[in-house]
């Protein structure tokens, strides 16, 4: 049996090759992912270790951060100079240094931005004896040493074409600053290697723009030979400033946690494209099962001739799977191979996008090659475990006859039966976790998603004989002769057109399902941020900042501009309970906001009293006249009159009142957003006119109502890309299930083909027939899967609308067509080659083929 079992792998090695294919895909997506985390993750650890090399001890001042926004506002003393000298003359120290670091924007020549804000980094120049810093080895010309000179990472000045002598223009958190560039440097700075910028400063200058002059952000001590770190560090904790705001580690701890944040980041990483990678071996599962089903029964006669002298059913059974497991095998053994090029190739490609991040040699550890192997063969094997089974139930007696066995009525009816009872549970889960309109309904939505999809693949041959008929007048229309043939094919033999179409189900539910959601969310978020929005720009900075009083002084002078208002944020306790309030100036504000009054008018902001939301009026028991204590920042009470309700939407918190109010009691609110209207319009006049006022700084972003919009819709669209490419895989195995399906059955039906061509059926005609029949169980298959799809993202919707509120369903009808549409065209190509194959089967040798 085991020689009979190697016989039929080599006999039918071209009917298994699209199995194999199948198999090998999934598992070098395992493999590719599982090499290119473990590369990424060894490269990023070896590469951050480096920046603590030289640090024993360090010291960071939490409150530093903060005192970049309000400088000068006192609070506890920082880490200065006399820390510094202090900290150095530790008897276990060989040295200490002062470390400044803060946000600094670089601008290119056209006066954009370098990069992203969130990675855009200054520091000081710290220069030991020799006029250089270990830090930062120059490759040109050398460290800055006055307040209009700087230094850039060597990749920052690569990007804006920056020479060493050229004038460059910085902004941190305050006006820009132009200084001559004296030098180009390489880091191991890690925002840097994740593509970041880096601007070093002087001393004196990185503490007066990023922090306060004298001040530090941090202290870096290296310890003597013979010093432990944890010694050190029991030197330090005594000299310190009085205060809480300090964290003080080893260097073997920072690196610890460091490797630790990294590991965490990279095992995120590589379970997401796991999970995706399953999803194509779940696919792959379908073709496997559809493929060893269609060989049991091509073999029927050989299978019983077996039986009938003297096979036993294990013994039948042990040869199907023992087929099984060496196909699994060998595809596993290419996968791996395959996962290995994979692994390179996103490795190079992360290079590629940046050029600073750390590369290293790839890293295939044993733990990839034992999962690889394990997932393809186990894959397979399972797949094909049903097939064997029933290959052991083909009866000696068979053997004088041939052909499909047709399955027992009783059979059929506990198919239906136990899908029905999936399917019914699946959605009735699915429908009690979207009525709960909260995070608690997740769980029973992705119990109910599951079973609703297992129980649609069980009942999928049923469903099959009506949808394929209602297309058979279309078919007919279409096709003639071939297309009324190709409806009768699709239902010959329900089974295998349900597990054919099974596969693109499953990737038209995820990417029908995932569209929706996205389309959703982006659709609501377009409404809550722009709704409200009368103004035609929205001045903000871009690294999350406030912006200064000066600035919205300059940006109302600003040509071409009828009203603008700084949009303040404040935190105070109305009736006992904290509100967030947004801050508008009365004068302009019906040209800048739109707000939907349920009761009172906007008037009353000018008399100082509150609008607030209805939810907040409803919570509060509150109404237009009626007064709420208010709790201000500095602990002293009042009461403010409640002069208007409205509708909350957009970008306006719970509560409204003038800036002149909210200045009375917070001289130096947080100022997020400027609104400004023009005479005109939006123009492109306008926007330049106040790129201007902000002295054109890179920092500062100038955006219309649109922009707004593209901002936020713009991370939508790059994880639903995200997500269709890491899909792409499952998507192709689906076709390589349709394409195998209709080989196979190109070579079942030799006869009948054959038979077909006698009676006078052309070539064209016979290629035309299995093309509609391709076409047909893909749209099958594509249709259900995106009823389900949507089906599920209107669940999934009614779960978050707790956490987005106004969250609606939103079925995009022109992509959801372009799916069903693009499902139409992977039939079509799928049927390529066996249209063609069975086209050009020669007449006689297929009449006469047993």
């Amino acid at each position: 049996m085991y020689r009979t079992a190697l016989r039929n792998v080599l006999a039918h090695k071209g009917r298994l090759l699209m199995t194999a294919l199948a198999v090998m895909l999934g598992t070098a997506f395992v493999a590719g992912t599982m090499v290119f985390s473990d590369t990424f993750s060894k490269a990023m650890r070896d590469s951050n270790s480096k920046s603590y090399s030289d640090v024993a001890v360090q010291v960071v001042d939490r409150s530093a951060g903060s005192s970049a926004q309000q400088k000068g506002d006192g609070g506890s003393a920082g880490l200065t100079d006399a820390t510094v000298q202090q900290l150095a003359a530790l008897p276990g120290a060989a040295d200490a240094r002062g470390v400044v670091s803060g946000f600094t924007g670089v601008a290119d020549r056209k006066g954009g931005l370098i990069g992203q804000a969130w990675a855009a980094k200054g520091a000081n120049f710290a220069p030991g004896r020799d006029g250089k810093d270990a830090r930062y080895p120059m490759v040109e010309g050398q460290g800055p040493k006055n307040a209009k000179e700087v230094a850039l990472d060597r990749s920052t000045a690569d990007k804006a074409g920056y020479r060493v002598g050229d004038t460059v223009r910085v902004a941190a958190n305050g006006p820009v600053i132009e200084a001559k560039l004296t030098g180009v440097f390489t880091t191991d700075d890690p925002v840097v290697n994740s593509g970041g910028t880096l601007t070093l400063f002087d001393r004196a200058t990185a503490q007066q723009i990023l922090l306060e002059p004298g001040r530090y952000s941090s202290v870096v001590l290296t310890a003597k030979p013979g010093t432990a770190e944890d010694a050190l560090l029991a030197q330090v904790r005594p000299k310190l400033p009085a205060g809480d705001q300090f964290d003080v580690e080893t260097g073997a701890k920072l690196k610890a946690d460091d490797q630790a944040m990294i590991a965490s980041s990279t095992d995120s990483l590589r379970t997401m494209l796991l999970v995706f990678a399953g999803i194509s071996l779940f696919v792959g599962i379908f073709i496997i099962a559809n493929t060893f089903t269609m060989l049991v029964a091509q073999r029927t006669k050989e299978l019983a001739l077996l039986r009938a002298i003297g096979a036993s059913r294990k013994q039948v059974t042990r040869s199907v799977l023992i087929e099984a497991l060496l196909i699994g095998a060998v595809s596993a053994v290419a996968g791996l191979l395959a996962g290995v090029g994979i692994g390179a190739g996103m490795r190079s490609l992360m290079g590629s996008l940046n050029e600073n991040m750390p590369t290293g040699s790839l890293v295939i550890a044993p733990t990839t090659v034992l999962v690889t192997l394990v997932t393809g063969v186990l894959v397979t094997v399972l797949s094909a475990l049903l097939p064997a089974v029933r290959a052991a139930r083909i009866a000696p007696v068979a053997a004088m006859s041939s052909g499909d066995q047709p399955a027992g009525q009783k059979s059929l009816v506990v198919r239906n039966t136990i899908g029905s009872l999936f399917a019914a549970g699946g959605l009735a889960l699915i429908g009690y976790g979207a009525s709960t309109g909260n995070d608690s309904g997740r769980i029973p939505v992705g119990l109910g998603a599951f079973l609703a999809l297992i129980g649609v693949f069980v009942l999928l041959p049923l469903l099959s004989r009506p949808v394929v008929a209602l297309a058979g007048p279309l078919l007919r229309g279409l096709g003639g002769t071939p297309g009324k043939l190709a409806q009768q094919n699709a239902v010959r033999n329900p089974r295998r057109t349900a597990a054919t179409a099974a596969a693109l189900t499953i990737g038209l539910t995820l990417v029908s399902g995932l569209t929706v959601i996205g389309t959703s969310i982006g659709d609501t978020i377009d409404r809550a941020v722009t709704s409200s929005m009368k103004a035609d720009y929205l001045v903000s900075a871009a690294n999350g900042m406030g912006l200064s009083p000066q600035l919205a002084e300059q940006l109302a002078k600003a040509p071409g501009v009828a009203a603008s208002s700084p949009m303040t944020t404040a935190y105070w306790k109305l009736d006992g309970s904290e509100e967030k309030i947004s801050g508008l100036n009365p004068d302009g504000f019906e040209q800048l906001v739109d707000i939907k009054l349920a009761g009172g008018s906007t008037a009353a902001l000018a008399q100082g009293q509150l609008l607030v939301s209805q939810d907040l009026a409803t919570k509060s028991g509150v109404t237009t006249g009626s007064t709420m204590t208010v709790t201000y920042p500095d602990k002293s009470t009042g009461r403010l009159t409640v002069g208007g309700v409205y509708e909350k939407g957009g970008m306006l918190d719970s509560v409204l009142l003038s800036n002149a109010e909210i200045a009375k009691h917070d001289p130096k609110p947080y100022t997020p957003d400027v609104l400004v209207k023009g005479k005109d319009g939006a123009t492109a006049g306008l926007k330049q006119a106040l790129k201007d006022a902000t002295g054109a700084n890179p920092v500062i972003e100038v955006k219309s109502k649109q922009e707004v919009r593209d901002n936020f819709s713009q991370a939508i669209t790059f994880a639903l890309n995200m997500m269709y490419g890491l899909l792409a895989m499952s998507v192709l195995v689906a076709v390589l299930g349709v394409i195998n399906t209709l080989a196979m059955s190109v070579f079942e039906r030799k006869r009948e083909i054959g038979m077909l061509r006698a009676i006078g059926l052309d070539r064209g005609g016979i290629k035309r027939m299995v093309r509609l029949e391709s076409v047909l169980i893909s749209l099958f298959g594509a249709g259900i899967g995106l009823l389900l799809g949507c089906f599920i993202a209107w669940a999934i919707n009614g779960t978050l609308k707790s956490s987005l509120a106004g969250l609606t369903t939103v079925l995009p009808y022109g992509q959801l067509a372009l799916f069903l549409a693009l499902a139409g065209l992977v039939g079509l190509v799928a049927a390529i080659w066996p249209a063609r194959r069975a086209a050009g089967l020669d007449i006689l040798s297929s009449i006469k083929t047993d």
